[in-house]
């Protein structure tokens, strides 16, 4: 079982391919475009929304899910449920 482990995790040789500006500047402009949906959102927050009508409000409720969910993609991120981390746990506290 231990040489079987050891294969799994014996280093591979990577055919990367060399880095290049693109995804530099990809990664500039989605932390440029959250900084401007995060600015947004403190725009929408801070707002007076007493003198809204019922459109209004509704336009504004869908920007600010539309917003939500653009920077949920562009965090990206893994979530890992509450019974899914306790099955985990068992299973590490099984195993070692």
């Amino acid at each position: 079982m231990a040489s079987v482990l050891s294969f799994a995790f014996m280093p591979a040789q990577l055919n990367a391919a060399p880095t290049t500006n693109t995804v530099v500047v990809a990664d500039m402009t989605d932390a440029a475009k959250a900084k401007a949906l995060y600015a947004r959102l403190d725009e929408i927050k801070n707002m007076d929304k007493t003198n809204l009508t019922s459109p209004q409000k509704k336009e504004l409720r869908k920007e600010l899910r539309d917003i939500r969910q653009q920077l949920s993609h562009i965090g990206g991120g893994v979530y890992i449920s509450a019974a899914a981390l306790i099955v985990i746990l068992i299973l590490l506290l099984i195993l070692l």
